[in-house]
């Protein structure tokens, strides 16, 4: 396969290290949907907070990470999946790194890649619709090593191609890859790209794998297409597994799991709905499960203050944004036909990005929704891939353009 290295700029900001107002992987430093730092303001004026730059991108649903003042997105352009490199403070070009593609949506909605990059270590690991692995130098964008995992493993092209955000913890990049012979997950070295160990024979889902550390034990949780996971990251011993899909085929699992402390938050929408599971070791207890009361379609929840915030319901029907109590399953508010979206957490308020580009801050609170801004339509088209928070700026994709826009106080 050819591979193309273009437009390195001779100035570039190090990236060896991730710092506290990075957002280096899906779903955030934490990859919990949380934003930590203490810049962002909870209201704005009615037209919306200002957009400091846009900058015209491929097609796909793949979000963008920010690391050392650095902006990393994965789409597509013509026939090349394309790696872009910009600077997060005006969006000019810094690198760009591309391979050919044939991906095509069979349903016809998009044709670029779903999985948002990861970087760690001053390595960038993305991870294409074909399947194809890459670790790229952060600092260049020059290939470090690659792994066709479509070839290797034989995974299926699922609905939508393939869409793993990539998992690194303590120098393995963990992915669901949804491969024959026991590949359905496999962990890979995360600086030389060999397999380190395979597990389960689960097709893989559209969901992303978190690691947690819970007791004395690191866990890794991946909800495949057939459901919940629990592996040691550093062996691929399977610890537990709960089956948790729908029973129809025309369906998919696409939330991450949530953990908090000792219990582990899944959802699914087509009439499965919530789970909530206490881990002990190498077992799980199921707290409670329901259909009707948190069923995540494709976006993740946020917790706070022992409460879950999410989206109830299929995005085609407009899902409801609910509040609903992590240990009982009790639905404390339920703001009916919201619509769907993407929640991010900061301190007690939400940020919430509408797939039709409205921006809307929401208090976490269990007692009422309540929100302190909305900007009806801040970005037009449609807004699917999650966004990425930081420095106090929100960057944020449609279908053919990245936005920046200032949140700071």
């Amino acid at each position: 396969m050819m591979l193309r290295l273009v437009g390195v700029s001779t100035v570039l900001l190090s990236m060896t290290g991730v710092q506290a107002s990075d957002w280096p992987q899906f779903l955030g430093p934490t990859r919990d949907g949380v934003y930590a730092g203490k810049d962002v303001s909870t209201t704005w004026p009615s037209e919306g907070p200002p957009v400091r730059w846009r900058a015209d991108v491929g097609t796909g649903f793949s979000g963008p990470v920010v690391v050392g003042g650095r902006v990393i997105l994965m789409h597509r352009l013509d026939d090349r999946a394309t790696v872009s490199c910009l600077d997060a403070e005006n969006g000019k070009h810094v690198w760009s790194f591309d391979y050919p593609t044939h991906y095509k949506d069979d349903f016809g909605f998009d044709n670029g890649p779903r999985a948002t990059p990861a970087v760690v270590a001053g390595r960038v690991y993305t991870y294409g619709a074909e399947g194809m692995l890459f670790c790229l130098d952060a600092e260049t964008g020059q290939a470090i090593w690659r792994v066709d995992t479509a070839a290797r493993f034989g995974s299926g092209k699922g609905f939508f191609g393939r869409a793993c955000s990539p998992l690194v913890d303590d120098g393995r990049v963990l992915m669901n890859i949804g491969g024959r012979s026991n590949a359905g997950l496999v962990a890979f070295d995360a600086v030389t790209g060999k397999a380190l160990w395979t597990a389960t024979d689960h097709e893989a889902s559209y969901s992303s794998p978190v690691a947690a550390t819970i007791g004395n034990g690191r866990h890794v949780f991946f909800f495949t297409r057939r459901g919940l996971v629990d592996v040691e990251p550093a062996t691929g011993r399977v610890r537990f597994e709960h089956r948790w899909r729908a029973r129809i085929d025309a369906s998919v699992n696409a939330a991450t799991p949530l953990v908090i402390g000792d219990l582990v938050f899944t959802s699914t929408s087509y009439r499965v709905g919530a789970l909530v599971l206490r881990v002990r070791g190498d077992h799980a207890e199921k707290l409670w499960s329901d259909a009707d009361t948190l069923s995540n379609h494709y976006a993740t929840c946020v917790h706070a203050d022992g409460h879950l915030y999410g989206f109830d319901g299929r995005q085609e029907a407009r899902a409801n944004l609910r509040c609903v109590e992590l240990k009982t399953g009790k639905v404390r508010w339920s703001q009916d036909r919201f619509g769907s979206g993407t929640i991010t957490r900061i301190g007690d308020h939400l940020l919430i990005v509408g797939e039709n580009g409205s921006l809307t801050c929401v208090a976490a609170s269990p007692s009422a929704y309540k929100t302190t801004a909305v900007a009806a339509e801040l970005i037009s088209g449609t807004v699917r891939a999650y966004p990425a928070l930081a420095g106090g700026r929100l960057y944020v994709r449609n279908e053919t353009t990245l936005f920046c826009v200032d949140l700071s106080e």
